[in-house]
């Protein structure tokens, strides 16, 4: 009875060293470094093809360049309440603007474009996060917060739900729903080949995997962890990094294989920058972190 005992403990010991070591792996120890913390709330952190980052601070509605040197500089101070940000393969900044419940595309100059926005009768709920697939195609999740810069004190629709808007993008009704399922969908990301989809549902504290079709709709949903996320990124080992206290890291199966503390009340973002795309750029309530990394970004 004993030696079984001892094997177990012995079995437990070897798996908590390997994760430990699998952790140290991911990230450089003790670099997590404060950028800044002259903002009121960080969000969506979004990075170009030479590796700057720009991200939100949304109660201040403004856009923020992070550069390569490691420059802030202010992109612009009329960003449509703007959330999640991706780039598109044109280099324009697609933005989750709420203000007014729609999509915007922001290009180089910081001149912004309505490129969604649905029929007046039904307003989206405020788009909160986005990715964009190698078609040029918007997934985005419409949860629903109440700001207190909206007139509106009750949804225009009905549900939270995951949009997909095609490549032709038109203002009107070809947006598709995906998913109607979600208590609140909030955080999502799509893997590199296009074949996955990550979608997490803030309210009910879980986090999905599906499969993407070829006409851009969603099939086989799998609980991936049970846990909920802000916003998410992946890295090119294929581990997913969800948000909310700290930041915590799973691999492929959905298992843990890393935390990164962040000292703030709540980790919203990140994404990985860089010219190699091996600095996690870490969006925290009135801050911005970085953490450099022994893996790197897909986005």
């Amino acid at each position: 009875m004993k030696s079984i005992l001892t094997c177990i403990i012995s079995l437990i010991t070897l798996a908590a060293q390997s994760q430990v070591e699998e952790n140290k792996s991911l990230f450089i120890q003790d670099s997590l470094k404060l950028v800044s913390s002259q903002f009121k709330f960080t969000e969506g952190p979004a990075v170009d093809k030479k590796g700057n980052i720009f991200f939100t601070d949304q109660p201040n509605n403004t856009i923020w360049k992070y550069d390569v040197e490691g420059k802030l500089s202010l992109f612009t101070a009329k960003a449509g309440r703007a959330n999640g940000l991706f780039f598109d393969k044109k280099g324009n900044l697609i933005a989750c603007a709420d203000e007014q419940f729609e999509l915007w595309s922001f290009d180089k100059n910081a001149v912004a474009t309505v490129i969604y926005k649905n029929p007046i009768s039904a307003d989206l709920n405020g788009p909160n996060d986005l990715w964009i697939d190698k078609k040029g195609g918007i997934y985005f999740t419409d949860p629903y917060y109440q700001r207190d810069y909206w007139i509106r004190k009750a949804p225009a629709i009905v549900g939270e739900k995951v949009y997909y808007l095609p490549n032709k993008i038109t203002e009107g009704s070809n947006v598709m729903v995906v998913e109607d399922s979600l208590q609140r969908p909030n955080g999502i990301v799509g893997s590199p080949d296009g074949k996955t989809l990550y979608v997490t549902d803030a309210k009910a504290n879980k986090t999905y995997r599906y499969d993407i079709k070829s006409n851009g709709r969603l099939t086989n949903r799998k609980l991936f962890v049970s846990q909920g996320s802000d916003g998410m990124t992946l890295d090119n080992q294929g581990n997913l990094y969800l948000t909310r206290k700290g930041v915590t890291i799973y691999n492929s199966k959905g298992e843990q294989i890393g935390h990164i503390n962040v000292p703030e009340n709540h980790t919203a973002n990140l994404c990985f920058g860089g010219k190699n795309r091996d600095i996690l750029f870490i969006t925290a309530s009135k801050s911005v972190y970085t953490i450099k990394m022994k893996v790197k970004g897909v986005e």
